[in-house]
């Protein structure tokens, strides 16, 4: 067995940034911007009034000073004068301020009559403009790698940047092995139960923004697995679920050898997610998760997630880790690194009372995994231990 952050190491070697492709930035959001980009405009690109109200030269501004309105200015129609002395202009929010004139009177603190207006009484020194560029530059840089969020997609259109160059998307294939298993909607038999891990770590590429691919169960016969990895072809990375041990029935690391896979590793200090396996199958790099469906999903975040952001070109990194105190005490832990289910609150962070690897619904109530460092001591309310957000 070897520790998880050489496990960690070994899956690195495995991946690497993949391809840049360009999409329309109507389609960029939550991918992975590739390379730097650079505002074309400045922004805003004139002064603009933030309020509505009457342009004005600002020595002028006195209480109950009078001005005579010579014209407008709105959003997308600006006004081409200058503004003399004793004069204003009418103006809206977002307008181009008219030269001549460097402050506005909002609208509140004035009294209109005809073509003319009086100011009020303690204005104030705020100019409400917004001077040219005050957002961005041209030539200012939205910086890479990193991944689009609702703002990041707002500010590149107003950089008027249409088209967006990000990193494509890794193609996950994901294998089901197991006699036991049918799909969601079956009816198993008896002594069946459905492919639960499958969806899970669907979802969960998903979210890290991965393209998952979903292909049909494999039966616990050489002919299905070979059918299975072939039907594999074309991706950036297979998982394959359950199989991965050492039993009669567990076919997946002699068929994949078969088929030319480059083992790096197999079996991994921790708990859960022991029967971990490793390697390259050809072109694609190679997962083999554990069948427990908790051991699959944790083995998703502690190695599957670092992988895809590799592939994203994020860097390699492990999954964070924050630092949290207890709400209970905690017992002391083995000589495996141990990634409890547990639930962080306000008032700290517990561990759920089962941690068998096969219960869905206690990994469905928490919230983090408490992660335990191998033969850690027992913990006391108050103390810190470090978590995995899930």
């Amino acid at each position: 067995m070897i520790p998880v952050s050489q496990a960690l190491d070994e899956l690195f070697n495995l991946v690497s940034p993949l391809d840049i492709e360009h999409v329309a930035l109507r389609d960029a959001n939550n991918r992975v911007l590739a390379q730097t980009q650079y505002a074309t405009r400045t922004q805003p690109p004139f002064a603009a009034s933030s309020m509505d109200g009457y342009a004005v030269k600002g020595a002028e501004v006195e209480d109950d000073c009078m001005f005579k309105v010579i014209g407008e200015s709105a959003a997308g129609h600006g006004w081409d004068g200058t503004v003399g002395a004793g004069q204003a202009v009418r103006i809206f929010t977002g307008a181009p301020v008219p030269q001549g004139a460097d402050f506005v009177v909002i609208q509140e603190d004035v009294k209109v009559r005809g073509n003319l207006i009086t100011l009020g009484r303690d204005i104030g020194p705020k100019d409400n403009i917004r001077p040219a560029g005050v957002d961005f530059l041209e030539g200012d840089p939205m910086t890479a790698p990193r991944t689009l969020q609702p703002a990041d997609i707002a500010l590149l259109a107003s950089m008027n940047i249409a088209q967006v160059p990000v990193y494509r998307r890794p193609i996950v294939a994901l294998i089901s092995t197991g006699d036991e298993l049918v799909m969601p909607g079956q009816t198993p038999k008896p002594d069946q139960i459905i492919a639960s891990n499958t969806f899970g770590l669907a979802a969960m590429l998903e979210n890290l923004g991965a393209h998952p691919r979903i292909l049909p169960i494999a039966r616990d016969n050489e002919s299905s697995l070979r059918t299975a990895f072939d039907l594999a072809k074309g991706a950036d990375l297979v998982i394959t679920i359950g199989g991965a041990s050492v039993g009669d029935h567990d076919l997946v690391a002699p068929v994949a050898a078969e088929l030319g896979m480059e083992q790096s590793f197999y079996k991994v200090a921790m708990r859960p997610g022991k029967p971990l396996m490793a390697g390259k199958l050809g072109d694609m790099a190679m997962v083999g998760l554990p069948g427990n469906p908790v051991s699959a999903m944790v083995c998703g975040t502690v190695f599957i997630a670092p992988m895809i952001r590799a592939m994203l070109g994020l860097g390699q990194s492990a999954s964070p880790q924050r630092s949290v105190a207890l709400s209970a005490p905690i017992g002391a832990n083995g000589p495996r690194e141990h990634y409890m289910r547990g639930f962080a609150d306000a008032n700290g962070v517990h561990s759920a009372d089962q941690q068998d690897s096969s219960l869905l619904s206690v990994l469905s109530q928490s919230n983090v995994l408490i992660v335990r460092p191998p033969n850690d001591p027992a913990r006391n309310i108050g103390e810190c231990v470090n978590v995995m957000d899930i």
